[in-house]
């Protein structure tokens, strides 16, 4: 069967890095990233890889040091479990937020969904960051699961437009994460004009790149 998703104009291989949209993927890791700008602010990364390619792909190598090693056989991605860092914060109305909490949270919500929720409890930490050590090493390395993954293009130094991407919040529509295996599914189908999917650069003449590890810029939530 023939399809256009993943191909440019100017090339009919895929690209070796993931765009937004829904995918099938397996989390190699987890990573829990203080953002440059801000150091109580942090993001969950989840570092993904998608199904294996067929055909001329060709993916990145495992080891950059290593152009004659062996590469991932899927697309792959670097997704933020949330599309905003998490930090402690009081809200305009008062209601105070904890980091520490809305991460556990994050987490009970991945475990259900890897089916790990009891190996999850009983993990303990002393620090948020031991805990996320521990959790790397739980849900890591998983069965394939179904994910939404939103977009926000950002431009780099070079004039390259680039996708930070992230799992959208759940709301009434549905969830961005979810087993294959799931009766009734609430997963959200990505849509482009879904400001909570998609948000856009806007640029004069807009170059795409299957960078994988763009430059990191000041103020930007994709801590790489």
């Amino acid at each position: 069967m023939l399809n256009t998703s993943g191909m440019s104009a100017g090339s009919g291989k895929e690209k070796p890095v993931m765009g937004p949209g829904n995918h099938l993927v397996k989390i190699n890791s987890i990573s829990f990233d203080q953002t440059p700008y801000d150091s109580e602010a942090f993001n969950i990364m989840l570092h993904v890889e998608g199904e294996p390619m067929e055909g001329e792909f060709q993916g990145f190598l495992l080891d950059p040091n290593n152009p004659s090693g062996p590469r991932y056989t899927g697309q792959v991605g670097r997704v933020r479990f949330s599309p905003y860092p998490f930090k402690d914060a009081v809200l305009p109305n008062g209601n105070e937020i904890s980091r520490d909490n809305e991460v556990l949270k994050a987490m009970i919500s991945l475990s259900q969904q890897l089916n790990k929720r009891s190996e999850l409890d009983g993990i303990q930490a002393n620090t948020i960051e031991e805990y996320m050590v521990k959790c790397n090493e739980l849900l890591s390395n998983s069965e394939f699961i179904n994910v939404c993954l939103g977009t926000r293009e950002w431009e780099n130094k070079e004039g390259y437009i680039n996708n930070d991407l992230f799992l959208p919040k759940r709301s009434r529509d549905g969830i961005p994460i979810e087993a294959v295996s799931t009766a009734n599914s609430k997963l959200l189908t990505y849509d482009s004009s879904n400001k909570n999917h998609y948000r856009g650069v806007t640029k004069k003449e807009a170059v795409t790149t299957n960078q994988f590890e763009p430059a990191r810029s000041v103020g930007d939530d994709f801590d790489l």
